[in-house]
């Protein structure tokens, strides 16, 4: 049982995504998360407001099932399978955060000061989740898929546009971590 609670080298981790990858090629689907947002919208009921969300749900009941595995899977590994003595965060990083006013507990990943119910519902914060959750959903939207879509089917199956998506992903996260993360905070 001690394995679980360990990181997994990419040599495990890798071929299991391979794995998924050739299961979903194999019985005719794609890999994909942001494709399910979509779904959801139809299942709500957005197809009255916009026909682009005029689609038979009920052709991609399978990927609803995958999201669902991914929050149950998310769930079960940070309830019963972390581990707080392991700590990937390289020490430049917290010392960078640091500098721009985020503080650093042992053993979390991410800074309370983003990530905190009670900075959620402040002006600043909301409107960092709104603006944010704009933007990638409006990019998604635009590139036709999200990064896992892209990056791990996409290029798999050597797409261009996927390569193309997926190096303006680097150039907007280099963007963001170099030039607007530092303004904003």
């Amino acid at each position: 049982m001690d394995y679980l609670l360990q990181p997994w080298a990419w040599y495990i981790s890798g071929p299991l995504i391979a794995f998924v990858l050739f299961l979903t090629y194999y019985f005719g689907k794609s890999f994909g998360i942001s494709t399910n947002l979509e779904t959801m919208c139809t299942i709500a009921g957005a197809g009255k407001i916009s026909d682009y969300f005029k689609k038979d749900w009920k052709q991609r009941d399978w990927a609803i099932a995958i999201v669902l595995g991914l929050m149950i899977g998310g769930f079960i590994s940070n309830s019963f399978l972390i581990n707080s003595s392991v700590n990937n965060i390289n020490a430049e990083t917290i010392t960078d955060l640091q500098k721009l006013g985020f503080t650093y507990e042992t053993g979390s990943f991410v800074p309370n000061e983003l990530f905190n119910l009670e900075n959620v519902f402040t002006l600043k914060g909301f409107s960092i989740l709104l603006i944010a959750g704009l933007l990638i959903g409006f990019g998604t939207r635009y590139a036709g898929g999200c990064t896992s879509g892209h990056a791990i089917t996409g290029l798999s199956s050597l797409q261009l546009p996927s390569l193309i998506a997926v190096i303006g992903f680097f150039v907007g996260g280099l963007i963001m971590t170099w030039i607007l993360f530092p303004l904003i905070f």
